[in-house]
This record gives structure tokens, sequence and C-alpha cells, in this order.
């Protein structure tokens, strides 16, 4: 299986496509293999980036599918290979560079250059990575999260209301980075010590929250709020537009980190020693069940995430349930990210979710497609991806 670099791509103008068309392709990703620490990076940078697997494993779902794909890296190269390529579609799972919104760097730049693209969109994918203002806006919902505060000098840890044990976490990090067994801070010198670590380690805020000690839960969705009716598999949505995966309980307690799902348990995979337990479908209520999907939706409808995602919860020790925060651009690794662990338990092909994913975003920008059911209408052929005056535009200046 290759995946065609952005130097090979055709300099064809682009056409109106009819719907039997393959599409050109950018599958778009940071590279574990291609990172290169930095002398004061964090001990973890670079967590968050693909490995080779993933980019070849969807690669391979999209060209299945009958699309030409073309790997682009998500670094400064990636505006010149945009206007390369011209892509009518991008399949983005980017987490960007540098910055407070580096999620939203790609489709920052996708929009500016007018190419459809996959997953949430700018604004959903800057505020998921705050996770102090994902909280924010989860209270002014009225969603259950615990208390907290955030801390943006060791002054400010003095005044902290809460009581121990507290979790301390980057406010702006993803993928379990700086969450180990010393993210636990159960009276205030562990609280001083771990906030001034969280600060100077990893240079930005630190969030301080109340210990959830109970189980934990993610649960995860391809769709989008909607009428399903008229997408590529209309029977596999419920009717307000969600296809729901089978709750997955993370059980960390014979892991690396018993206490927290943390970077250096994330790192191992399924069947390495001292790795969680990834128990899927969760044992848990038809009841408890509902509420967690009655979350997730809420709480993703709220920061108006599209096509995929990943909430993640834990239960407190009032044993009621409380939302931690929102992956807008979920692991796809077949092998060992969440989302398709519980894909493989319910049965669905890893292909056919990744096609889902491509075609949930065709279908918010009324991309031209067949539908799988033969009892739907063809959608009306359209002009997609970007307009040559505007590549000219671009390359020019």
């Amino acid at each position: 299986m290759n995946i065609y670099p952005a130097t090979r791509a055709s300099n064809a103008p682009l056409r109106q496509m009819d719907r039997k068309s393959p599409w050109r392709i950018a599958l778009i990703a940071n590279l574990k293999d291609d990172f290169e620490r930095e002398a004061d990076d964090p001990p973890d940078a670079g967590a968050e980036f693909d490995r080779l697997e993933t980019i070849e494993s969807i690669a391979a779902a999209l060209e299945a599918d009958g699309h030409w794909v073309h790997f682009l890296q998500a670094d400064h190269t990636l505006p010149g290979a945009l206007i390369n390529l011209r892509p009518h579609i991008c399949f983005n799972i980017a987490e960007g560079l540098t910055g407070n919104g580096r999620e939203a760097q790609v489709p920052a730049l996708c929009e500016l250059m007018g190419i459809p693209y996959t997953a949430s969109q700018v604004v959903a994918n800057a505020i998921s990575l705050d996770k102090t203002q994902t909280k924010r806006i989860w209270q002014q919902q009225g969603l259950p999260t615990a208390p907290y505060y955030e801390i943006t000098c060791l002054d400010e840890a003095a005044h902290i209301e809460l009581a121990f044990p507290l979790f301390v976490k980057p406010a702006r990090e993803g993928t379990g980075m700086g969450i180990d067994g010393k993210a636990i801070a159960n009276n205030h010198e562990e609280l001083i010590e771990r906030v001034d670590w969280v600060l100077n380690t990893y240079r930005q805020p630190a969030l301080v929250e109340e210990f959830l000690p109970g189980r934990e839960f993610t649960v995860g969705f391809i769709g989008n709020p909607g009428n399903p009716t008229h997408r590529r598999r209309p029977d596999l949505y419920d009717t307000d537009g969600y296809h729901w995966l089978p709750i997955l309980e993370i059980d960390t307690l014979p892991s690396v980190s018993p206490a927290v799902y943390g970077y250096d348990a994330k790192a191992l995979d399924l069947d390495d020693d001292n790795a969680p337990r990834y128990l899927c479908p969760a044992n848990i209520s038809e009841s408890l069940r509902a509420r967690l999907i009655d979350l997730t939706r809420r709480a993703a409808e709220a920061l108006e995430v599209r096509d995929v995602a990943r909430v993640d919860f834990r239960l407190g020790a009032d044993n009621e349930i409380y939302l931690m925060e929102i992956n807008t651009l979920p692991g796809l690794n077949p092998s060992v990210s969440d989302l398709c662990i519980m894909a493989a338990a319910e049965g669905l092909p890893y292909n056919t979710m990744i096609d889902e994913i491509l075609y949930l975003a065709a279908e918010r920008y009324s991309m031209p497609f067949e539908s799988m059911s033969s009892m739907l209408e063809p959608a009306p052929n359209i002009v997609t991806s970007i307009s040559d005056s505007i590549f000219a535009e671009i390359a020019n200046g």
C-alpha cells in the first residue's frame, strides 16, 4: 500500500466531479517518528503525534473505498503542499506543533484556502484543547464537571479552596501528557510541588480539580446532529444523527499508574505488562449508559463538535458521573486507540468507521457521493474543493 507524497500530486485542474469520481484526499497528521525533541521540551513531548501504522491504516481504508490518498505533514510545509496537491478534501488528524490552539491550525488553514476537511472546525478544536475553557462552557450549560481552579503562577495555589485529594494537570495538553501518579496531591506541600512542576515543565497554566476516585469511562461516537437520511449509510445512525459506540471502561488498577490514566499507561499496547484493562462494552446499568450518552451529546453540542469525538468521564466520591474532557481528534490507531477498541467491540469494521468520518464531512460540505441505500435519491453534482482562481491567487501571492 502506497502513501503518495505531495510532490507526486496531479497538477490537473479541478473539475466538476460526478459522484463516482475518486477524491484526491490529503491525509494530514503529525508523525511521531519525525518529531525531534528540543532540549527544554517536556519529557512526554510529541506523545500526541501519530504512529506510521495509523497513517497507513487510514490511507488503506480510504484507498479501499476508491480514493487517492496523499500524506501531508502538518508543519511549515503544509500550505505549499496543499497548493501543489489541490485536494478535494482533507482527512485531518493533525495535533499541531505549537501554541494554545494548535489543534485548530490545520482547520484554520483549510478554511482560509476553502478546502473541505473532516472532524471539528476551528473553534471547537481550539477550545477542546483548553481544558479550563471547556469546563467553563460545560458549567454554563449546567453539565457536571469537578470543581476546579486554573493556576497561572505559584502564589495562586495558596488560595485554592478545595478539599484534598486534588488532581493537577497541564491545562492545554492531551494524550495524558503531564499525568502520572504524582498528579494526585494529598496535601498542600504536594500541591505546591506539582503545580510548580507543571508551570515550569509545560510553560502553561495548571488545572487543579477535585480528584474523582471512581470508575472511568469514555464514550465515543461518529455523526452530527440532524436527520441522517441522506448519509452514505443512513441506517447506521439514530434519528438524532449519531452512532454511539459501546461504552469503554478503563480499569487502571493493574496499570503502571493505578489511580490515573496518564501518558505512561496510554503509551502501552493492550497486551503489554502493566497496561490498563479495557472493558468494552462496560458492565454498567442501562440507566448509567443512557446518562453517559446524554451527557456526551450535550457536551459535544455545547462545543459544536463535528463528525467524530470521544468524551471522558469519572465517578466522584458521591458516585455521580462527572465530565473530565473531550477529544475532538480522537486517536484512530486500529490496534490501541480507545475509539477503535469500541468499534471492534461492536463489530464495526475499521474501514467503515474511517469512511463514515470522511462522508460525514462530505455531507456537511455538500460534496456528491453515492448513498449505500438504493432507496435514496442521489445528491446533485456540484463543484467541490478550491477553485483554480483561488489557488492561483495563493500561488502568486
